[in-house]
């Protein structure tokens, strides 16, 4: 049975937002509602991605949407976090895809890229007409980026590459990889990395879908391998240099997914409060009627609104220009923290039909256990934090 939903402004956050904010979010929220909602089940059980959504999402601008130029929307970084928000409330997968295309395939040329690679990329890859994935994670480096194995070589007006990534969204239908490698002679650890833009089409590029997984579901997860891969050397990103630009494009994803987060929470606690309210135990009165029910919808209507505030700050020193690493490694924290939670407490809640696809509880659980990994896990931003606060790395 599915609840729609009605929104949840309990502390009057829409007063902080402007009219253009809250007409981005209308349209997202509109998008999702109309699109995604009455097919996403199927797509979770199917195992399929929705590409249907591709070009759609492209013409309303939500990829690259805080971009300026080269055919993208120039949202503000709260309205871009709204986007996410919307599509986090319909599935994290979505969500997923999205956040690569624009903060991890988008931004990296955007802001790394020759002035010919951008006008090359960006255009094509803000419509949809073009995807792209980011390699980092690898097999065996995943929370610890700098011990890559993966190299490149330069030869003539050519580099070589070779290696493997892991945990790749989107890796098999990407029409463009941003692969980031070890350069050869250019000194050790994590001063060395550079990105390079690889056609998928390159000889020596293969990409295979992972199967089998239990989250995520919707979104398309490869892994990728690169045996003898020749690229030009214009495919080299010049300003991208050491492992400072690739941890930078990951910085942008992390502040989506704060945002995005909210939305998958908003989605259980809807739920799970219109499930209360109609369903009936003990004397033919509303569960909603018990204090135990009532305590945990609010703690989750306490949370949520924490978690927008949260998110809505680091929003505002983002467009400001003032949002450190520290603060969006709060966000991404704290929020999916929440959301999981949420989404938890509203499983328990709807007791058995918790975990039936006649509503969304399990799916967001079960892809909010992957959004709490990735990106930097709940473990990694808490050292980030540590270190902020106290000045001392503990890892």
């Amino acid at each position: 049975m599915t609840f729609k939903f009605q929104g949840f402004d309990f502390l009057q956050i829409d007063s902080n937002l402007s009219e253009d904010e809250r007409l981005v979010r209308r349209t997202a929220r509109d998008f999702v509602e109309d699109n995604l909602i009455p097919i996403i089940e199927d797509c979770f059980r199917e195992g399929r991605f929705p590409r249907e959504l591709v070009a759609p999402m492209g013409e309303l601008g939500f990829y690259g949407a805080n971009l300026e130029g080269y055919g993208c929307a120039g949202m503000s970084n709260v309205e871009y976090g709204l986007v996410m928000q919307e599509l986090e409330r319909g599935d994290s997968g979505l969500r997923s895809f999205v956040s690569v295309q624009s903060a991890l395939v988008m931004y990296p040329i955007y802001t790394f890229g020759s002035e010919e690679q951008k006008n090359a990329w960006l255009p094509a890859l803000a419509t949809g007409d073009r995807i792209g994935c980011f390699g980092l994670t690898e097999p065996g480096f995943g929370s610890n980026p700098g011990g890559m194995t993966t190299r490149a070589q330069k030869s003539g007006d050519e580099y070589i590459l070779n290696g493997e990534k892991m945990w790749i969204t989107s890796g098999s239908i990407a029409d463009v990889a941003v692969i980031w490698a070890k350069l050869e002679g250019a000194g050790e650890g994590g001063d060395a990395v550079r990105g390079f833009l690889v056609e998928t089409d390159r000889k020596g590029f293969t990409a295979q879908e992972v199967h089998g997984k239990w989250s995520l579901r919707a979104s398309i997860t490869s892994g990728l391998s690169l045996q003898e891969v020749r690229v030009p050397a214009a495919n080299l990103l010049p300003g991208a240099a050491g492992l400072k630009s690739p941890l930078m494009c990951l910085n942008q994803a992390r502040y989506g997914i704060g945002w995005g987060a909210i939305g998958a929470a908003m989605d259980c606690y809807s739920t799970a409060l219109n499930y209360a309210m109609s369903r009936k135990q003990f004397h033919n009165q509303p569960i909603a009627s018990h204090q135990l029910v009532q305590e945990k919808l609010v703690w989750m209507a306490s949370e949520i609104d924490k978690g927008q505030l949260l998110s809505l700050q680091v929003g505002r020193l983002k467009d400001a220009g003032t949002a450190g690493h520290q603060h969006i490694s709060m966000a991404k924290r704290n929020n999916v923290w929440m959301a999981l939670e949420c989404a938890r407490m509203a499983r328990d809640i709807l007791g058995a039909n918790g975990i039936i696809e006649d509503y969304p509880i399990m799916r967001h659980s079960m892809n909010l256990e992957s959004v709490k990994t990735y990106e930097g896990t709940h473990d990694i931003h808490t050292l980030i934090l540590g270190q902020n606060l106290t000045g001392i790395p503990a890892y």
